[in-house]
């Protein structure tokens, strides 16, 4: 009678099939987070102090809310859970796979309730550091801030949902400072060399990717634009599909963002280039006839086919070399855009709009530089200003 007096609240001597005794509580866990159910919880213990201290311990988390279940759940499996689980674009997931690819390759063997911040600070040192990967033991070039902080966030994103799910008590990922990141001033295109860049391209059959680049469309939005898109006679551009590339396979999408969809007056140059290039792909479909491939798309190889987007990035390359211009990313090409728009003083919510974005404060943030140019302006009207 002694024993079960000093026993905690429901809690039991049971005899096992070995013959030993043990302490066995069941207590009331609280919520499951997962479900919305009650739920209880089942212990054995040697001794009654053990017993009263687990006891103890267990309704303490229980009243803080941060009780948690044991479980045998890996890295491995809360990841691949997670991930299978997000409702985004499928370019958005496959970046989710590819930062969490060395998380899993470390530590995806491990409970996911052993995971420390240790962890994942000796895993951010080793990335940083380069050396060789985790998965094949091939040479690997350090990760750089940015992607290791990607890595961090995504990871927090699946320990929280871990965490509400009552798997983990503590979210480690969020612990971890973050790797100090270096701001570049983007580059941009000066007017001149835009100039360059399109007189160089009159030699280029696919001459028109190179003015809707600088129109300011993603590399995916000039892949996927389509005749049907284009109304010459009306002057207007649909944006409405774009060609991108997931885990190295081409697929067919729709712009990141409702505002991405969006219809452009045409420039008269880009008209006259659209022209050309119609004109090109119809004496190609009749100098082929049913070889030729009816994709529809503005941006085509002789035989018809889309650009894929990898060869219309080694294509800029090229055109930069005879052009004999900085070699800047294609994306850079819509920055460029973004930046002689604000130069020539364009509204930045036109600008924002013209670009595809939800936000002009991005817009103004992300896309609008300032140039050289503009800088001795801005002197010639300071010496103006002060002189007077």
């Amino acid at each position: 009678m002694s024993k079960r007096r000093r026993l905690p609240p429901g809690a039991k001597w049971v005899t096992l099939p070995s013959g030993a005794r043990r302490v066995e509580i069941v207590t009331d866990a609280g919520m499951n987070p997962a479900t919305g159910k009650r739920r209880q919880v089942r212990r054995r213990f040697e001794s009654e102090a053990e017993a009263t201290k687990a006891y103890a311990r267990m309704s303490s988390d229980v009243s803080a809310g941060v009780f948690t279940t044991r479980s045998t759940k890996t890295v491995e499996v809360v990841c691949r859970d997670w991930l299978a689980g997000r409702r985004v674009r499928p370019s958005t997931l496959a970046n989710y796979a590819d930062v969490l690819k060395p998380v899993r390759a470390a530590h995806g063997a491990m409970p996911v309730q052993r995971i420390e911040k240790a962890h994942v600070d000796a895993l951010v040192t080793s990335l940083a550091a380069g050396g060789l990967s985790m998965s094949n033991g091939r040479p690997r070039r350090p990760w750089s801030p940015r992607s290791l902080n990607l890595m961090l966030t995504v990871l927090q994103m699946v320990l929280e949902d871990a965490m509400r799910q009552g798997w983990v008590v503590r979210n480690v990922a969020h612990l971890v400072d973050r790797v100090p990141q270096v701001k570049h001033e983007m580059e941009t295109f000066t007017e001149a060399e835009v100039h360059k860049l399109l007189k160089a391209a009159e030699s280029d059959r696919i001459e028109a990717a190179w003015h809707l680049a600088l129109s300011g469309l993603r590399r995916g939005e000039v892949c996927g634009l389509t005749w049907a898109d284009v109304d010459l006679g009306a002057g207007e551009l649909r944006v409405r599909h774009t060609r991108i590339l997931v885990d190295g396979v081409v697929i067919e999408s729709t712009p990141k963002t409702a505002k991405g969809e969006r219809a452009l007056p045409l420039p008269d140059s880009l008209t006259r280039v659209l022209k050309r290039a119609r004109k090109r792909q119809n004496e190609d479909r009749l100098r082929l006839g049913v070889d030729y491939l009816e994709g529809g798309y503005v941006v085509a190889d002789e035989g018809g086919s889309p650009m894929h987007p990898e060869t219309l990035g080694l294509a800029w390359g090229r055109l930069l070399d005879r052009a004999g211009v900085r070699p800047l990313r294609l994306h850079d090409a819509r920055h460029t855009c973004g930046t002689l728009m604000h130069l020539r003083g364009v509204p930045v919510a036109v600008i924002a709009a013209w670009l595809g974005h939800t936000d002009a404060a991005f817009t103004m943030r992300t896309y609008v530089h300032s140039q050289d140019d503009a800088l001795r302006s801005a002197a010639s009207v300071l010496d103006v200003v002060t002189s007077a």
